[in-house]
């Protein structure tokens, strides 16, 4: 972000507010804090010039407004507003995979789900769509995503989601690295914005690796299954490197777990024998599959496995993962901190995180001056300009 004033003298579209759930409070306030630096930016930049911005509540200690949703003995909730947000454009962010929070529903203790978070999301907006002059909701990691296309008689949740939402009266809804954007046609009238993480993920991992050498020869980018073809071409290009795919075998004749199990893994690519191999996905669940991947590279006789994942979910907890950082089958795993990750997470010695938080401040602060946020949706000049610089030792 510049500290020169960015919008060439445009005013925001409404005063700025941020409602974050409390799934979601802790990114939220790394969010405000650079949104108040970049606006104080501004506001030195407008006075050197003799120039001025008299526009209420541009520049404040705080964007945050408190919101909650208490509940009955029931397990029923409401949504509360604790300030008001009449004439703001307001962003209510939500994280719908922070299964850490709990409520009491006659007497038991239950884990949020991403349903409960839902729900919760639901009744903030309805706390403020009337009065709100904009409301844009920031799901990073989208509601029902994996459940995006029909194959059998089931349901479109995540379609559904979506239509719901802006029939509540949602402006927009900015996520990131949906499972498949091509979601967004469930609403095509209405603003959705994916977004991605490559240049955080180069930051975070040229930051451990100073001494990597940037070419075919040394490093390799491999997508895990068919579905994350994308993502790995697109890394492999800003990079300059060749890219191999895994395909996984399945068993159809049965479901387990609600899906069909994984026989064997399958490898399309050229060697990666002594290559650092970068392998890309959207998300980490369980980690079976990303963890037989990593297995099938090691055994042939990759020098280094680095995983990144714009979601760390580790459903099936940690176990598997120090197993395998211990027999030297991953080297490390890059996630960012978009979603919940517990404080056992940030101890292991094979966890690195890439920040989004800048990233998502510089989204709202943009949406907010109304101006194009087209060049944040390509990261590709930004990635370019800091492969020059580790390349010649500048960083």
């Amino acid at each position: 972000m510049s500290k020169d004033y960015t919008y060439k003298n445009s005013i925001p579209i409404a005063p700025l507010r941020i409602a974050a759930l409390e799934s979601c409070t802790d990114l939220a306030r790394q969010v405000n804090d650079h949104i108040v630096r970049f606006r104080r930016n501004d506001i030195e930049a407008l006075k050197k010039r003799q120039s001025y911005l008299e526009y209420r509540g541009y520049d404040c200690d705080s964007y945050l407004v408190e919101c909650t949703c208490p509940r009955f003995g029931t397990g029923e909730a409401k949504g509360l507003m604790k300030q008001s947000v009449r004439g703001s454009d307001i962003y209510i962010m939500v994280d719908v995979v922070n299964y850490s929070l709990t409520y009491k529903a006659f007497g038991y203790t239950n884990h949020m789900s991403p349903d409960d978070h839902y729900q919760d999301l639901k009744r903030i907006i309805a706390t403020s769509v009337t009065t709100a002059h904009r409301v844009n909701v920031i799901m990073p990691f989208l509601y029902e995503s994996r459940q995006h296309k029909r194959s059998e008689r089931e349901s479109l949740d995540c379609a559904m989601a979506l239509q719901e939402l802006v029939n509540m009266g949602v402006s927009n809804i900015i996520t990131f690295d949906a499972h498949d954007p091509r979601v967004q046609n469930a609403i095509p009238l209405h603003g959705f914005d994916n977004f991605e993480p490559p240049y955080q993920f180069m930051k975070a991992l040229f930051g451990r690796e100073r001494d990597l050498m940037i070419d075919k020869d040394h490093i390799m980018v491999i997508s895990p299954d068919e579905g994350a073809m994308n993502r790995a071409v697109f890394f492999a290009n800003n990079l300059g490197v060749d890219m191999g795919m895994f395909y996984k075998r399945r068993d159809y004749s049965k479901v387990v777990g609600g899906r069909n199990p994984i026989v064997a893994h399958e490898f399309l690519g050229s060697s990666v024998e002594g290559k650092t191999v970068i392998v890309i996905d959207d998300m980490i669940s369980s980690g079976e599959s990303m963890l037989d991947t990593a297995r099938e590279l090691k055994n042939r006789k990759a020098d280094k496995v680095i995983v990144c994942c714009t979601f760390g979910l580790f459903t099936n907890g940690f176990e598997k993962f120090d197993e395998f950082y211990e027999k030297g089958y991953i080297d490390y795993v890059i996630t960012t901190n978009l979603n919940y990750r517990s404080p056992e997470l940030l101890t292991k010695p094979w966890y690195l995180e890439a920040d989004m938080s800048q990233f998502l401040a510089v989204i709202i602060n943009t949406m907010n001056h109304d101006v194009p946020i087209s060049e944040y949706l390509s990261t590709a000049e930004k990635i370019q300009n800091y492969i020059y610089k580790y390349n010649h030792k500048l960083l």
